[in-house]
């Protein structure tokens, strides 16, 4: 592609304002407001957010992940804890979340530390799963080399066989985490690029509300 052809590309976004009166003071429920809105207009994966997490040489990874549960303590997904999000967040806890949803033009980004959530809570959402995605956490040795993708497909086939709906179990490797969250901001698409953005920020278990410029 020209590099003529990316500078090329505009959007002009109208379709909110976002007036510090009509937020609501507590940024979990105001994202609730947001993410029904979003679920409402069935955007296409409203819950896929980005999550990114530092290794131990200080470097940043970046990846798609669904939210799958939210709550006034915060946000939770699901993952094999060997996979290298699951290495990085064990050797630091911090990490960052971002929705982007296009055609509400709105964004939400999440400053928090990562914590894992109960044995109960991860085994009530696996046993939720279907079964095909069952077997397929005990199939995938999550971020690690494998030689081809027919090695996957027979390990697969390997666990459907030694696995039933009434014997299987969550696996002690996977489970969920809940990102707790200690700054969230609201980004909303305006015209000439004079975007709308409300920063909550956690202060002795207080949150304050505050305008940043675009």
């Amino acid at each position: 592609m020209k590099r003529r052809a990316l500078y090329s590309i505009r959007k002009d976004y109208r379709l909110f304002r976002l007036l510090e009166e009509n937020m609501h003071p507590d940024p979990l429920k105001q994202f609730s407001i947001w993410m029904s809105l979003a679920l409402e207009k069935e955007i296409k994966d409203a819950t896929a957010m980005a999550l990114a997490t530092v290794d131990q040489a200080g470097c940043p990874t970046v990846r798609m992940v669904l939210l799958k549960g939210i709550s006034e303590k915060g946000f939770v997904f699901f993952t094999n804890y060997d996979s290298l999000k699951g290495n990085d967040i064990a050797h630091n806890h911090h990490v960052a979340l971002a929705f982007f949803w296009s055609s509400l033009e709105r964004q939400i980004r999440i400053e928090g530390t990562a914590e894992k959530i109960s044995s109960q809570e991860s085994d009530e959402y696996f046993l939720s799963r279907p079964l095909n995605s069952q077997i397929a956490a005990y199939a995938s040795p999550q971020s690690k080399v494998i030689p081809n993708r027919e090695y996957l497909e027979e390990k697969f086939s390997e666990y459907e066989q030694l696995l039933t709906a009434e014997k299987i179990k969550r696996p002690d490797n996977w489970g969920g985490y809940r990102v707790i969250p200690n700054r969230i901001e609201f980004w909303q698409g305006r015209p000439a690029r004079l975007h709308d953005r409300i920063r909550y920020t956690q202060i002795n278990e207080e949150w304050m509300m505050e305008r940043l410029a675009p």
